[in-house]
């Protein structure tokens, strides 16, 4: 049905394209741009169903949306480019600088006519029809020497010509481009307007005046420079961009997994190595190729060794999918990181179901003498994720619309430190409990804080801060200490927030004040200002008098 309503809505504005362009004149300029969003946005969500998913997907691709960038690259110097003698043809217009060094030396700056002749003055013309610029050197050379003896002949590429080719096909924009004799196949691309989402990179058809053609994969010259794939563009080659229409995918354990325009004659071993070859752990004994029965309908699956796919080579059909997968437990980093006050912090081996807590700490030396053992923790982040789709919902709603119960769960799980195990620390290094002996797993982590020898206290007294600790000091001690309580202080409410475990409690429940602790006491919010309390009164009297006014005038009518 959505599908249904894109397309209507397009061939509606295609029918109606004339209409609409001219009765946008009438509307003002918001209400055209809103319709002209419409309209883009709607054949983008177009072209993305129609190919999207279907279509090739592998990073490189990118280069044809990048647009703007090309064509601001269109005065790009091509003339920095080098040229490759045996491949650079000669044609009508190319300038030829010939140098002939003997008892003097003569020199000719020449031309090429327009039916490939370079005449020299004094020895004659000679045919360059169809000759690269190294075979028209080796043709130039044997005429001068049979005309001088015992001189040195220097011949080279003088200014360089100007060549037209055309890019046709799916691309932005067909184009009659001007350029350089030196331009390559990419060099026509950046002066373009670029290609399609939907144009095959590996499928490149370029045809000659003779009628020649011949074809390019211009992926494995953007993946890997391969130049044999960015030819040189000579005078009136046409350039035509295919449609992916014949794709393949590979996924799994290779470096450039995606799915693929698909080569005529391409097999297997070809996908791998344009996918960059295998990872380091994939697995090379069972390499699966999901394949399409001719009815198009039904998979069937079929595998190989890496052995057998470099040596029988099978060949890919349309929308084959290869598959590698990993080997498990392989390569695993099994480490844990220690961080904090124990004597040599840092990253440790361990064996997996077997290492325990309490060996690494010895193996990193142990606590080091100010070391908050209490405080201690283990944070885990390997295993699943757990997702509470209550705490979710919750932060998305605002306080007023909550009940009690759910403010105070949604306060829980904001405190909540994520990944923590719970391990009591003292329990195992100091009362030498072993069921806190938990065994370890790759990737935790163990953090030793420094011990804290003071108690903050926050909010109204009269010297917030952070107070040496004492373990003989109440609660009220450390208040009476900052000063006593400030006179907005809410004295009957203030609360201990306990450092190891993030719980507020109410100072008359504190059993005892640890290092670390928190002293809140919170603040009794201030009345309303005088001018407010001025001016609802005055309307509140005002409102008053319009009723008792409104009251008497219906009195004195009804009599």
């Amino acid at each position: 049905m959505y599908d249904y309503l894109i397309t209507l809505f397009i061939n509606f504005y295609r029918i109606h394209s004339k209409i609409i362009s001219v009765r946008l004149f009438k509307c003002n300029s918001s209400m055209s741009n809103s319709i002209f969003s419409l309209i883009i946005v709607f054949s983008f969500i177009h072209s993305s169903l129609s190919f999207g998913q279907n279509g090739p997907n592998y990073t490189e691709r990118l280069f044809y949306t990048s647009a703007d960038s090309l064509r601001a690259l269109k005065n790009w110097n091509i003339k920095e480019t080098s040229i490759d003698a045996t491949l650079y043809k000669i044609g009508p217009g190319e300038n030829i600088f010939i140098s002939i060094s003997g008892i003097e030396e003569i020199t000719h700056n020449l031309f090429v006519n327009s039916e490939n002749w370079l005449y020299i003055p004094k020895v004659g013309g000679i045919n360059l029809s169809g000759l690269t610029l190294a075979q028209a050197k080796d043709k130039i050379r044997l005429v001068l020497e049979k005309n001088f003896k015992n001189v040195d002949i220097y011949i080279s590429l003088g200014a360089l010509k100007k060549i037209k080719v055309f890019l046709v096909g799916d691309v932005q924009k067909p184009v009659a481009a001007v350029l350089e004799s030196n331009a390559k196949l990419i060099d026509l691309f950046l002066v373009s307007e670029g290609l399609n989402s939907t144009s095959s990179f590996r499928n490149i058809r370029v045809k000659d005046l003779n009628g020649d053609v011949k074809y390019y994969d211009f992926l494995t010259f953007l993946r890997y420079g391969d130049r044999a794939n960015n030819p040189l563009l000579n005078d009136g080659d046409v350039v035509f961009v295919d449609k992916a229409d014949k794709i393949v995918t590979i996924s799994g354990a290779v470096k450039f997994p995606g799915t693929y325009e698909l080569v005529e004659g391409e097999n297997i071993a070809d996908l791998l190595k344009l996918a960059g070859g295998f990872y380091y752990n994939a697995r090379l004994d069972s390499i699966e190729l999901v394949r399409f029965d001719e009815d198009g309908k039904t998979q069937k699956s079929t595998y190989y060794t890496a052995n057998e796919i470099l040596q029988k080579k099978p060949q890919l059909k349309l929308k084959d999918h290869v598959i590698i997968r990993t080997l498990s437990d392989y390569f695993v980093d099994r480490f844990i990181y220690i961080k904090g006050w124990v004597k040599y912090p840092g990253l440790y081996k361990i064996e997996e179901g077997k290492t325990k807590l309490s060996h690494v700490i010895y193996s990193a030396g142990g606590f080091k003498e100010n070391a908050s053992i209490k405080d201690a923790y283990l944070f885990r982040t390997t295993g699943e994720i757990d997702v509470d789709p209550e705490f979710e919902r919750l932060k998305l709603i605002p306080r007023s619309d909550m009940s009690d119960d759910e403010y105070d769960y949604l306060k829980a799980r904001s405190r909540e430190r994520k990944g923590k195990v719970v391990v009591d620390f003292e329990e195992l290094f100091l009362k030498n409990n072993l069921k806190e002996d938990i065994i370890l797993r790759r990737g935790d982590t163990i953090s030793v804080p420094e011990a804290k020898s003071y108690v903050t206290l926050l909010g109204q007294v009269v010297n917030p801060g952070k107070v040496v600790y004492d373990p003989n000091y109440s609660v009220e001690d450390y208040i009476r200490i900052a000063g006593g309580f400030g006179w907005r202080a809410i004295e009957g409410d203030v609360r201990v927030i306990k450092s190891n475990t993030g719980e507020w409690v109410e100072d008359e429940d504190v059993e005892s004040i640890d290092p670390g602790d928190t002293i809140w006491i919170p603040e009794n919010p201030p009345g309303p200002k005088f001018w407010e309390v001025f001016t609802t009164t005055l309307q509140v009297l005002g409102q008053i008098a319009a009723v008792i006014a409104a009251t008497v005038a219906v009195i004195v009518a009804t009599r």
